[in-house]
């Protein structure tokens, strides 16, 4: 089994010419957009290109890996096998728009532990690195999360889902926590909220809906950075919510989500 710095030597130099790629096809033009599961999720040609190449460039230099992808799906690892977590571009919508958050994120997984992971702005080039007990990093600065602990002097990150009935509960949640905060941020791409979290440019970050590979990388760069990292009540951070939160302020954050059944909803 390689060391996860092996893992990420990988996973990085893979990112950044998908980033690469996924910059120049929409300065080129963006195609062939296509709705998934409402008309305000789209996906475009790029996404898909992007994971191809991805994927492929994975087969070359490790056949017998497994991998899971947001557009094409993917199969699970054998015991004690990598797999690796991909999404092509997570902020799809800021990528129609022109918006310069979107990002490649990558993780290497083994026995359902992530090991390994980076994101990377397509836009800016701005990139986050982790392995797991070897810290986080954008570029030479290991990263450290915020210490505030007043959960209403916190600037809190988080999104939206793209059913309306979602919506509608995660607005009514959002609602009176937005009373008790300092302010609430809404960028568009869970990968890099959660970096914004673990480099302290936001104080937390919760959203419910996310899917492995919209926080496998991210999620491993805060919980390196020293953010606690995890769903509600006990659970792990999952579908019905995660939350990532420096210590000190992880549970009034919770409590507050908790009070709000922000994990509720359709």
């Amino acid at each position: 089994m390689p060391a996860p710095e092996e893992l990420l030597a990988i996973a990085v130099r893979i990112a950044r010419e998908a980033a690469g790629t996924a910059r120049r096809m929409r300065a080129e033009a963006i195609v062939d957009v296509q709705t998934k599961s409402t008309d305000t999720d789209v996906v475009t040609a790029a996404d898909k290109a992007v994971e191809r190449e991805v994927v492929e460039a994975l087969r070359r230099l490790r056949p017998d890996d497994g991998v899971l992808g947001e557009e094409y799906g993917g199969s699970a690892a054998p015991a004690g096998r990598v797999r690796w977590i991909l999404d092509p571009i997570d902020g799809t919508v800021n990528y129609l728009y022109g918006l310069p958050q979107y990002a490649v994120s990558l993780a290497a997984e083994v026995d359902g532990v992530v090991v390994a992971g980076v994101v990377r702005n397509a836009a800016t080039g701005d990139e986050w690195t982790a392995t797991r007990g070897g810290g986080a990093w954008r570029g030479e600065r290991r990263l450290q999360g915020s210490v505030r602990a007043s959960l209403d002097q916190a600037l809190i990150a988080t999104g939206f889902g793209y059913d309306p009935a979602r919506r509608a509960h995660q607005g009514a949640v959002l609602a009176t926590l937005i009373t008790r905060v300092r302010d609430i941020r809404r960028f568009g791409a869970a990968s890099l909220d959660l970096c914004q979290a673990a480099e302290g440019g936001v104080d937390a970050y919760f959203e419910k809906g996310l899917h492995a590979w919209d926080h496998a990388a991210g999620g491993l760069v805060a919980a390196e950075a020293g953010l606690r990292v995890s769903g509600l009540d006990g659970r792990p951070a999952g579908e019905d919510m995660l939350v990532a939160a420096p210590p000190a302020l992880f549970p009034a954050l919770h409590d507050a989500l908790v009070e709000l059944d922000a994990a509720g909803g359709p």
